[in-house]
């Protein structure tokens, strides 16, 4: 499982900044539209707009937002059409990355996000290149620093976890994206805080990126990709070093 959650974990080191949580507010809403498109408007019937609603509540979006957000998805207000693609390359190093896209405009997002792999030193590829390679799981990230180790393990399992590690001074939770709500959910009522807590992709395997300026391209690749409007999530199956990682500052 090491370095599995290795980019959850930098992006948590990184300060957190007013136009980090909008842009993160801005991707939620649109989780939240798509789900209740999807799956209707109501959570309890609904694991995804459950999931995406807990996920913008963890980040302290305000419930006006939310609400607007349901009213668009399930047609009470006008909203933008958003279309769900994946979007797969290679990093350089050969890191397999894969993005989850929301766009209204696949014409303009597609020629984006080539660019930004380019500029990296890595390429597109064709759907499927790299997606054989990840699972999709719920990913709960806690640190080990004032939290029970039984206590994380008793909870998460009951609730439906399938796998809990511990990595880089932190404890890793998995579980299947359907019981992701249910754990989530038993871990807030236990009073146990997740560093970052998502439905993501977790690699099969690693590549060790032992190269220094390899991974500064993959760290920038991984930032502008994050970071992007359209990026809901960004995996890649990369490990750095702690001793590169501190290298690069």
């Amino acid at each position: 499982m090491a370095g599995h959650s290795k980019w959850a974990n930098i992006k948590h080191k990184k300060a957190a900044t007013d136009a980090k949580r909008g842009k993160a507010w801005s991707k939620l809403s649109k989780a939240i539209i798509i789900a209740a498109k999807q799956g209707g408007p109501d959570p309890s019937g609904n694991v995804r707009l459950r999931t995406a609603i807990a996920d913008a509540k963890a980040v302290s979006m305000p419930k006006d937002n939310i609400e607007r957000a349901i009213k668009k998805g399930s047609g009470e207000t006008d909203g933008n059409n958003y279309e769900e693609i994946i979007y797969e390359g290679y990093g350089p190093g050969g890191v397999a990355v894969m993005c989850d896209i929301l766009t209204d405009n696949r014409n303009r997002t597609a020629p984006e996000l080539r660019k930004v792999f380019e500029k990296a030193g890595g390429e597109m590829g064709r759907t499927g290149c790299v997606g054989y390679l990840f699972d999709r799981k719920g990913l709960f990230v806690i640190p080990a620093e004032g939290n029970d180790e039984e206590t994380i393990m008793d909870t998460a399992l009951e609730a439906g976890a399938e796998d809990i590690t511990s990595s880089d001074g932190n404890f890793e939770v998995l579980c299947e994206p359907d019981a992701y709500s249910d754990v989530s959910e038993a871990l807030e009522t236990a009073s146990i805080e997740c560093l970052t807590k998502s439905v993501t992709r977790i690699p099969q395997n690693v590549v060790e990126v032992t190269d220094v300026e390899d991974a500064r391209k993959v760290l920038q690749l991984m930032e502008v990709l994050d970071d992007h409007d359209d990026v809901q999530a960004v995996s890649a199956n990369f490990n750095i070093s702690d001793e590169i990682l501190a290298e690069l500052g």
